[in-house]
């Protein structure tokens, strides 16, 4: 998996068909003006998620020793959580291979202390889906830069700070 990831952030970060893919999920109608195969880019976009659930059901079914039609049942909230929390848009055209990580490392923190503090499978989900709901909408107020009271606040705190006056603790 590690191997995996560092392909796709050499490829998302450093090649054309990376950049043709973050403008293809910003602005189809964009991209597609700016002379990008939008139709062959989804079409390797569709192959290549294929590729990478195989790479997943082959690991769950190394992991559970057993390959069952329902094993991956459920993982579908924790993978959009993951990317939700590490910072992809609902917009699309933004998100690295390295932020995903970071939420999935979230999401398994997250699912790994339920599961130990007890907390029944139910409640787990509307937990994780609690937390989903809030990365939406923290992206959706984000993208419309509404303001408020007290992130205002924190905001000129924060340029003064970087501009090098002293900070008040």
């Amino acid at each position: 998996m590690g191997i995996i990831l560092l392909v796709y952030n050499f490829l998302t970060s450093h090649t054309v068909i990376g950049r043709h893919l973050y403008a293809l999920g910003g602005n189809e109608k964009a991209a597609r003006l700016s002379g990008v195969r939008t139709n062959l880019l989804l079409f390797l976009a569709y192959v290549n998620m294929a590729f990478l659930g195989s790479c997943g059901g082959n690991r769950i079914c190394a992991r559970l020793n057993s390959a069952l039609p329902r094993s991956g049942q459920s993982f579908e909230l924790d993978a959009i959580g993951a990317v939700f929390i590490g910072g992809a848009s609902a917009y699309g055209g933004v998100g690295t291979v390295g932020s995903t990580l970071i939420g999935a490392l979230i999401m398994g923190v997250l699912n790994n202390g339920m599961s130990i503090m007890g907390i029944s499978s139910n409640a787990q989900q509307v937990v994780k889906g609690l937390v989903l709901l809030a990365a939406v909408v923290f992206d959706v107020l984000s993208k419309r830069e509404i303001s408020f009271a007290f992130l205002s606040h924190f905001r000129g705190k924060l340029m003064k700070d970087r501009r090098g006056a002293t900070v008040d603790h």
